[in-house]
């Protein structure tokens, strides 16, 4: 019952085999997050996504962490030996062609993957434009990959928001409906990854970046899927009473 809203996000990616995982593992205290024994768990926990591919976070307790143990043992190995409440909260795992990013030393992890030939997924600059788009996922965190991946309801309540708001401010309804598409159109490059501005150069969208990357690489490049996990987002932290820890380390 101990709220286990730290830990870290880690990043796990096997090249030769073209597979990547992003695991969030929480713990109660950052302190225990920066622990090597610690990490060293949670480095095992996204191999075992990556090998093993279970389906979900009980799946996973059941897969083995090493030789020895299954994750759930292990686990419970480094609680008994940390003395906090350790959980695995979720993990995404995808093949292909993956990149990984990790900022704020597991703060935020990104996982990125690209559809393209193995000849350009080889080339140096490759590797740099998919770290920017992992950076640009981190840093602007967009809510889906394209116009297409937006779920029609989220369309239409946001269009019903902005037709209010237009009609409201004493616009005439034909005109209205043109003002609506107009923002519409903002709106999914505030929420859709290749529709956002690039964050290194503003006069480019993700996708007209990746297109002139294609074009100097020589091939086709394609962003099929990407998830980016937050430390504790969306976790109730603990709060503690100063006073009361105090006078606890006094009795």
């Amino acid at each position: 019952g101990r709220i286990a809203a730290e830990g870290i996000v880690y990043t796990y990616v096997d090249e030769e085999k073209k597979v990547g995982v992003v695991i969030e593992v929480n713990a109660e205290t950052d302190f225990v997050a920066k622990n090597d024994s610690f990490q060293s768990c949670v480095a095992s926990c996204a191999k075992a996504v990556a090998e093993q591919n279970p389906a979900t976070v009980e799946e996973l307790m059941t897969c083995k962490a090493d030789d020895q143990f299954t994750v759930e043992e292990a686990l419970r190995e480094k609680i008994l030996t940390i003395g906090e409440n350790i959980k695995i909260r979720r993990f995404q795992r995808y093949e292909g062609t993956v990149v990984s990013y990790i900022h704020g030393g597991g703060r935020i992890g990104v996982l990125v993957k690209f559809e393209t030939s193995p000849e350009v997924a080889a080339k140096e600059g490759f590797e740099e434009y998919a770290k920017n788009i992992a950076m640009q996922v981190a840093a602007i965190n967009p809510s889906y990959l394209d116009e297409a991946s937006v779920p029609a309801d989220v369309v239409e309540h946001e269009k019903k928001i902005l037709t209010e708001q237009v009609i409201e401010s004493g616009k005439p309804a034909n005109i209205a409906e043109k003002i609506v598409v107009g923002r519409l159109g903002k709106f999914f490059k505030e929420v859709c990854l290749v529709d956002q501005a690039y964050v290194k150069d503003g006069d480019l969208s993700v996708q007209q970046y990746t297109a002139n990357t294609a074009k100097e690489l020589g091939g086709d490049i394609k962003i099929v899927a990407f998830v980016r996990f937050e430390k504790g987002e969306g976790l109730e932290k603990r709060e503690d009473n100063f006073a009361d820890e105090v006078a606890n380390m006094i009795k």
